[in-house]
C-alpha cells in the first residue's frame, strides 16, 4: 500500500511561482490557461498487512506536522493500493 500527500499554498496565500509559470504559459501561446497553482506531493510506502483506516489517521498526522506548515499551506491525502 501507499499514500500520496498533496501539498499546495492555501488559495488566501499569493502563489508568485504559480503566477510567473502562468504568464509563462500565455507567452507560449496557451491563452486558455488563467491560473496556476503550484505544489508538491510525497509518495510514501507503507509496511505490509496495516490497516487502511491506521494508515490514513498516521498520514494525516504525519501531514499535519511535518509535510505542510498548516499557516500557509492545505493538504490532501490519497490512500493507494
Amino acid at each position: 500500500m501507499k499514500a500520496r500527500v498533496y501539498v499546495s499554498l492555501k488559495r488566501t496565500v499569493l502563489d508568485p511561482q504559480g503566477q510567473t509559470i502562468c504568464r509563462s504559459l500565455a507567452g507560449h501561446g496557451h491563452k486558455l490557461i488563467t491560473e496556476v497553482r503550484q505544489g508538491k506531493f510525497f509518495d510514501i510506502s507503507i509496511a505490509p498487512g496495516a490497516g487502511r483506516e491506521a494508515v490514513r489517521s498516521e498520514i494525516e498526522q504525519i501531514a499535519q506536522d511535518v509535510l505542510a506548515n498548516p499557516v500557509i499551506e492545505e493538504y490532501e491525502v490519497e490512500i493507494l493500493e
